[in-house]
């Protein structure tokens, strides 16, 4: 459909978010009075402005109907008509036959035979909403009063006549708008529009599906953490769950089962906060919001929520205190978390409003998609506690049981590390490499995940069979931690595998690529043992690397005398290769383990060349070990030569001894040290490397 040019011209149209639904009437009078008067003064500053207000109310016909439209017609006169349009299509609302619709799985069931409609302040009985009308009013504007818009005359009339339609009514008339699809809502909107252009005023009391066709938004697929460049952002995700309906709660249950082995739960119960004592009320406010700095702190992924009994008062009015009592708890428990969260979804529409602008104090949110269809995603604005943070509006009424599950995991971080397959092919696409640095302590762990995230750099956590004698599974574990934990690229990568238990050990230990090391045995040898855990490696997606020749020097107390030294044979690589199905090769080009000798390191950089042919004709990428004493020129002659990981251990290590050679007070002081010193050394590498940067 097109859409004249005359839309753009005409009228200014205001939708208020405001918590009318918590409000007593009385309040929700006055707000809305006061709102309708600063609209209409500042209106009248400007020439040439007309508006039209759309009072944005619940898809589920609940809220303060009629006081609302009374009160703005109290303060701006008579309309012509009032528009009531619930429609709203992600949600799964419809009207048709003046009968209003509640999608629940496969079927559409009237809305005043659902949950909504036993809500304890503002239950119905009614699903035509001509009869609906009646119902609110209590009598004062009958059923055979109300007329309507049918779907027959949207879809075989178009605009036209709608605003035929419009144009016609009685002044002060109400006008059930007939909707099952958006195209429905375009052309009612389209109608109404050319109905406003000819001097009509109307009062709209629609749900979200009318705004957005009156000002022309189009659906956009929902938006993801990518989308909004926020990448492995270290603290975790916070969800909180104010909305009490069924709906809510079966999400909630689903929530948990879905997500329940990465996600931290926080019940606060209704019973304390709003029944309770002070001291009660209190101290489950400060339980729940200590809790959740922990687990946000540690990059776990946080749901509170309120119990899931449903207390309600003797009244309508009791209930509505009860409401106000939890709502302004989970107010002062997002006030109280300091931690800044991944993302913020709040789930119900009070809570969504109330935590946005009570408890982050957002005046103002730029709206940058939709989290799911029908649930809204913003950016909090610069005035708030947390600027910029992705703040999904999720609604207590909108989505099927695992729509809240679905937003969560798409917006948690990722649980799992990255893949060394990843990083190095990255490297291969960027023309750089990629440092792999051995690591024996936590010390040198948190050196190079440190310096990764200050360079912002991939890292490779090495751990040499040596290393792996001495800390054991503790120290493994702790590489992967280290490496999920990450706000960069990570990985853990098993070194110099000289046996096979130690290698399908560390297979099953998690780490992320092996390197099979059967250099010391002959080429049928070195080729049969590779391949048979390069096939075990490849089970689980992992990469393997392997050495074709061998090195000279000394690492870890092993060392390999110069005259065993081999360097790696042109006219074996390619069958190795295709044999063995490694991703990885390690070259021998005169590059040694340890100390290269005072004259300094003789690559053969013309060998280099050659295996950069065949690897790059296989697909394979290279690796040097020895990068320990390598110039700055002859590292660069290396990357454009396709290498792309270099092993780092030498320098690192020297570091770290140099530390303890100055004296310390206290042990913390000399692990502060160690840390600092080889921290300076991965920082500079990575740098030398190009991988600075390229997180």
């Amino acid at each position: 459909m097109v859409v004249p040019e005359f839309v753009a011209q005409m009228v200014v149209q205001i939708t208020h978010l405001y918590n009318k639904i918590l409000q007593k009437k009385p309040d929700a009078t006055i707000l809305i009075k006061e709102i309708c008067k600063n609209l209409d003064t500042a209106a009248k500053s400007v020439d040439k402005i007309d508006f039209t207000v759309v009072l944005r109310g619940d898809s589920t016909l609940r809220g303060h109907f009629p006081e609302e439209t009374d009160a703005v017609v109290s303060v701006l006169g008579e309309m012509d008509a009032w528009i009531i349009c619930p429609f709203f299509l992600q949600g799964g609302r419809y009207t048709i036959n003046d009968t209003h619709f509640v999608a629940d799985s496969e079927m559409l069931v009237p809305a005043g035979d659902t949950e909504f409609a036993k809500d304890a302040s503002f239950g119905y009985k009614s699903s035509n909403l001509c009869d609906w009308v009646e119902e609110k009013t209590n009598g004062r504007i009958l059923a055979s009063s109300v007329v309507s818009i049918s779907i027959q005359l949207l879809r075989k009339g178009g605009p036209d006549a709608v605003c035929k339609h419009l144009c016609s009514l009685k002044k002060g008339s109400v006008c059930i708008v007939n909707a099952a699809s958006e195209r429905d809502m375009t052309v009612f909107a389209l109608g109404m529009i050319k109905a406003e252009l000819s001097g009509k005023r109307f009062l709209c009391r629609t749900a979200a599906s009318f705004v957005s066709a009156c000002i022309g938004i189009i659906s956009k697929p929902p938006v993801l953490p990518k989308d909004l460049g926020i990448g492995r952002e270290r603290n975790g995700g916070l969800t909180i769950v104010g909305s009490y309906v069924p709906k809510t709660t079966k999400q909630v249950e689903q929530l948990k089962l879905q997500c329940g082995h990465f996600l931290r739960s926080i019940e606060a119960s209704v019973e304390k906060l709003a029944m309770g004592s002070i001291e009660e009320r209190e101290d489950e406010i400060s339980r729940a919001a200590e809790l959740a700095d922990v687990y946000l702190k540690n990059r776990k992924d946080t749901l509170v929520m309120t119990s899931r009994n449903l207390i309600t008062g003797k009244s309508a009015s009791e209930s509505l205190d009860i409401n106000y009592k939890v709502s302004s708890a989970l107010v002062e428990i997002m006030k109280r978390i300091t931690t800044k969260p991944r993302y913020i979804i709040a789930k119900g529409g009070i809570t969504s409003s109330d935590l946005a602008t009570k408890a982050l104090g957002a005046k103002c949110a730029k709206v940058v998609g939709q989290a799911l269809a029908g649930i809204p995603l913003w950016q909090l604005g610069p005035e708030s506690r947390h600027p910029g943070v992705p703040y999904i509006v999720f609604p207590g009424n909108v989505g099927d049981s695992g729509a809240l599950a679905q937003v969560v995991k798409s917006w948690t971080c990722p649980s799992t590390i990255s893949s060394t397959k990843e990083i190095l092919n990255n490297a291969e696409k960027g023309g750089y490499a990629v440092g792999a640095f051995n690591v024996y302590n936590l010390e040198g762990v948190d050196a190079v995940v440190s310096a990764a995230e200050e360079t912002q750099s991939p890292a490779i956590l090495q751990i040499h069979p040596g290393a792996l004698k001495q800390g054991g599974i503790p120290l493994v574990s702790c590489c992967i931690s280290a490496a999920e934990r990450a706000s960069v690229p990570i990985t853990v990568h098993f070194d110099h595998g000289t046996s096979k238990e130690d290698l399908v050990e560390a297979l099953e230990q998690g780490v992320s690529s092996l390197m099979v090391d059967g250099s010391h045995l002959s080429f049928e040898e070195n080729v049969k043992y590779t391949k048979f855990i390069s096939l075990l490696a490849h089970s689980k997606d992992m990469l393997v690397e392997a050495e074709l020749g061998r090195l000279s020097g000394t690492e870890d107390d092993l060392t390999v005398e110069e005259y065993e030294a081999k360097l790696t044979d042109i006219n074996k690589a390619e069958k190795f290769i295709d044999e063995t199905g490694i991703d990885a090769l390690a070259v021998c080009i005169g590059n040694v383990h340890g100390k290269y000798p005072a004259s300094g390191p003789k690559l053969r950089l013309d060998l280099l060349k050659e295996l950069r042919a065949v690897s790059q004709k296989k697909g394979v990428l290279l690796v040097l070990h020895g990068a320990s004493g390598l110039g700055t020129e002859l590292v660069k002659e290396c990357i454009n030569l396709g290498v792309r990981k270099f092993n780092v251990n030498t320098e690192v290590r020297k570091a770290y001894m140099d530390s303890l050679n100055t004296p310390k007070s206290d042990l913390v002081n000399v692990m502060a040290s160690a840390r600092d010193a080889m921290k300076a050394v991965v920082a500079e590498k990575m740098h030398l490397f190009g991988s600075a940067g390229k997180a």
